[in-house]
C-alpha cells in the first residue's frame, strides 16, 4: 500500500478521527454549520453515541448521534453518517424514526405534548450517488411536502446527503467555507500540503490531525487495515454495478 500524506476523511478510521472525538469538535460544529449555509448556527455539541454498525465490508458505517445547541438557545438533534449505500434509503428512514421516537418520555405523554426536538439526518456519501437522476447536484436537502401543492408538510426532519462524487471543483473554483469542507472531505488523501487558500486555522488544525504520519503504530495498522476494506468494498460494489448493467443489456438484446 502506498503510504499519503493525509488520511482518508472518508474511511471509516478517519471520518472518526477528524469528527467523533471531543478535542475536535470545533472542526464538526465548523463543517455543520456551513452544511446548514445559515439556516442554523451551532455554539456547542455534545456527543450522545458514536457506533461502528456492521461488521462486514459492504455494511460497514459509522454513526456519531449529537445534541446540538443553537446560537438562541434551540436544541436539536443531529445524526451525521459516513455510510455505504446498500439499502441507504430505507436506513436513513429507520434511524431518523428511531431519533424521533426515543425522544418520547415513559410517562406523562399528555404533558409531554410531543414536543419532538428538531431531527436532521447528514450523510457524507463517497464515491456513490443516491439520485435517481443523473444531475450534478452535490448537496440535496429532503423534507416532508404535500405531493399535489408542493407545500411543505413538516420541516422539522430533514435528511440532508452529500454525493461527493457530484462535487468537480478544482481549488480556483472554491468560492465558499462549505466548497471548501467540500473539497477537502474528497480530496485530502490525494493532496501533498496544505493548499494556500485552505490557510485558516480550522483547515491547518484538520490537517494536523489528519497526518498520517502524527498516527501511532496501532493507529496506522488499524487505518490501513480499514482503508483497504473501503477498496475491497468499492471493487465489490462496482462489480456487481456492472454485473447489473451486463444483465440488463442482455435483457434488451
Amino acid at each position: 500500500m502506498k503510504v499519503l500524506k493525509y488520511i482518508d476523511p472518508t474511511s471509516d478510521f478517519g471520518f472518526k478521527r477528524i469528527f467523533a472525538s471531543e478535542p475536535n469538535k470545533d472542526l464538526l460544529i465548523a463543517f455543520l454549520n456551513e452544511l446548514f449555509e445559515g439556516r442554523k448556527q451551532i455554539i456547542d455539541l455534545s456527543f450522545d453515541k458514536t457506533e461502528y454498525v456492521g461488521d462486514s465490508e459492504i455494511m460497514g458505517s459509522v454513526i456519531l448521534d449529537l445534541v446540538c445547541t443553537g446560537n438562541n438557545g434551540e436544541k436539536f438533534i443531529i445524526e451525521m453518517q459516513s455510510s455505504a449505500q446498500i439499502n441507504l434509503k430505507k436506513r436513513i428512514i429507520f434511524y431518523g424514526s428511531k431519533l424521533i421516537s426515543d425522544q418520547a418520555p415513559k410517562g406523562k405523554r399528555k404533558e409531554w405534548a410531543y414536543g419532538i426536538n428538531e431531527v436532521y439526518i447528514i450523510i457524507l456519501m463517497d464515491g456513490f450517488r443516491l439520485s435517481d437522476t443523473l444531475d450534478n447536484n452535490y448537496l440535496h436537502n429532503v423534507i416532508y411536502w404535500e405531493r399535489k401543492s408542493g407545500k411543505v408538510f413538516y420541516e422539522d426532519f430533514e435528511i440532508i446527503y452529500i454525493e461527493l462524487v457530484n462535487f468537480k471543483k478544482t481549488e480556483t473554483e472554491l468560492l465558499n467555507d462549505l466548497d471548501k469542507w467540500l473539497y477537502v472531505l474528497k480530496n485530502l488523501s490525494k493532496l501533498e500540503t496544505l493548499p494556500v487558500i485552505l490557510r485558516k486555522p480550522i483547515f491547518e488544525k484538520l490537517f494536523q490531525i489528519a497526518d498520517y504520519s502524527k498516527l501511532n503504530k496501532d493507529e496506522k495498522i488499524m487505518y490501513d487495515i480499514n482503508l483497504k476494506k473501503k477498496w475491497d468494498k468499492k471493487v465489490v460494489l462496482d462489480y456487481a454495478q456492472q454485473e447489473g448493467i451486463n444483465i440488463g443489456m442482455e435483457k434488451g438484446i
